[in-house]
């Protein structure tokens, strides 16, 4: 069949009729039927010829021509669409490299094969416009909640129609033992969008802790209008979750909106998420508080909060620790994701016995170094005093406030202090320069003769070898993998090296070695402050 031969408003009837049951833009589909006839016409003419076809938007018709481009005759390769200056001027006057030679070509006549293929190109065109639809339509729609209708349930990951297209909720992402039916309606939220080759792939959550988020800004409306805001949730899903919530409405409870009228609000969650038990929470800045909260409904007499680790410690009356842990440490788990530490729950009776046991380690220790009898050891220890630096180096008049200490007395409990010091680094640096550390280490400000024998006992001589150190390595720090936080133990972290410390020592001794330009790092400073005072 010719193309002139047919009915040419065809063409554009076709293309909107196919834009219209896909919902995509007409163009897009006369576009592919432009690239079809190409590819006939390609078959015909030569596959080397650049032939192109151009569909009238309002009449239908269709023009076949054929590019042909000017070229340098050292880069000419296809002589069926390029051709030299030269060559070119047999057509054109004054022809230059670039441009080009469009001539009109008959129409080709579509064979079987030839309309099958054309017929392959609109479809895979068509299939192409559909999936770049559907995934614009959904990418920003990640992070909310939509309704959907099941379809069918494969290997234990459930298949629902979104209307536009298919979306996946795996097996873990649902809640419990959930079951559906084809057909059943449910609610989920869109967890992820992604662009794949076999088209868009949208993944869905009823686990997620921002389902249950969204959930009650539907039921809540000061939520959704801003006075109330959701600072964390935590959840166990399907058995119990924890959300803190604060207010920016002095005269509006935040708790009590989001429990509603006899609980109404918060009823309407937990039917959605089948029965689970939900613990309302105020937010406080202040983290202790925000964590006794956050333990309820157990009882917390003390909070000793480790901010560098990131760790803080709950004393809990002893009728009160099963409660605070919870069935399985469920409570305390979810306290631990609220606020994003790690919780060390003891008694009473566990914290007193661990206070003497320092008590009993730091009497030692003065016994020991200083040669004190127990008694007045016993007073430095009750007077504050931990270690042996913070006796050697006190002021005298802290001294004198301890009961039978004279100047004298304070004198020489210094010296003895201030001469095992002395002579315990003599020891260290020995150690050091034994284990090969070098004298470029061994001058470099901030180093003690104890932390230069650690880092020589860690590899770490020279100081080439300090400025490749990251700060974690030298301070330790902390590794989440999933959800569970591990240690990581650093070489200087006995010396109490905070993380900023280490990172500053790290940077000195890369500016040193002319690693790092100085004003690199002001300008990165300045940056930095410049930010943080555009977000505040």
């Amino acid at each position: 069949m010719a193309i002139t031969s047919a009915n040419q408003l065809e063409l554009l009837q076709t293309a909107e009729a196919v834009a219209r049951e896909k919902m995509i833009d007409p163009n897009l589909v006369v576009e592919a039927m432009e690239e079809s006839l190409a590819r006939a016409a390609k078959s015909r003419y030569g596959a080397e010829m650049d032939i192109r076809v151009a569909i009238d938007r309002k009449t239908g018709k269709a023009t076949f021509t054929r590019v042909r481009t000017v070229v340098d005759e050292e880069e000419l390769e296809n002589y069926q669409a390029e051709f030299t200056v030269e060559q070119a001027k047999q057509y054109m006057e004054n022809p230059e490299v670039g441009q080009q030679l469009i001539e009109e070509v008959p129409p080709v006549e579509l064979g079987r094969i030839a309309a099958q293929s054309a017929k392959q190109v609109i479809l895979q065109k068509v299939r192409e416009a559909e999936r770049d639809k559907q995934y614009e339509e959904f990418k920003d729609r990640a992070g909310t909640i939509i309704n959907a209708l099941v379809k069918r349930e494969e290997y234990g990951n459930v298949i629902v129609d979104v209307g536009a297209g298919e979306a996946v909720l795996r097996r873990n992402e649902k809640i419990g033992r959930e079951a559906y039916r084809p057909n059943d309606r449910i609610r989920c939220y869109i967890k992820e969008v992604r662009r794949e080759q076999r088209g868009p792939q949208i993944f869905l959550s009823r686990t997620a802790p921002e389902f249950m988020a969204e959930l009650f800004k539907m039921e809540v409306p000061e939520i959704y209008e801003g006075i109330i805001e959701i600072k964390a949730v935590a959840r166990d899903p399907g058995s119990r979750a924890k959300i803190a919530v604060i207010s920016y409405d002095n005269s509006i409870d935040p708790v009590g909106a989001c429990v509603g009228m006899r609980g109404s609000r918060v009823q309407a969650v937990v039917n959605e998420l089948q029965g689970e038990k939900i613990d309302i929470i105020p937010w406080n800045e202040d983290m202790p508080t925000f964590l006794v909260n956050a333990l309820q409904p157990a009882e917390v007499s003390k909070v000793v909060l480790d901010e560098e680790a990131g760790k803080i410690e709950v004393v809990v009356p002893e009728e009160q620790l099963s409660l605070a842990i919870g069935r399985r440490g469920q409570n305390v788990r979810l306290a631990s994701q609220l606020t994003g530490l790690d919780i060390d729950i003891m008694t009473e009776e566990e914290e007193s016995k661990r206070r003497q046991a320092e008590f009993e380690l730091r009497t030692k220790l003065f016994m020991d170094t200083l040669d004190l009898d127990e008694f007045f050891a016993q007073l430095l220890v009750s007077e504050g005093f931990t270690n042996l630096e913070e006796v050697a180096y006190v002021e005298v008049e802290e001294l004198l406030v301890i009961e039978g200490v004279d100047e004298g007395t304070a004198g020489e409990l210094q010296a003895r202090a201030r001469d095992y010091l002395d002579a315990q680094a003599k020891k260290a640096m020995e150690a050091a320069i034994a284990a090969g550390v070098e004298q470029s280490l061994i001058d470099f400000e901030g180093l003690t003769p104890q932390m230069l024998e650690a880092l020589g006992a860690d590899g770490v001589k020279t100081l080439e070898d300090f400025a490749t150190c990251a700060d974690w390595e030298l301070a330790g720090g902390w590794t989440t993998v999933d959800g569970e936080r591990s240690k990581d133990d650093g070489v200087l972290e006995p010396f109490d090296v905070s993380l900023e410390e280490a990172q500053n020592m790290v940077m000195t001794a890369r500016v040193m070695l002319g690693w790092v330009d100085p004003d690199d790092l002001v300008a990165d400073a300045e940056e930095d402050e410049t930010e943080e005072e555009a977000e505040a």
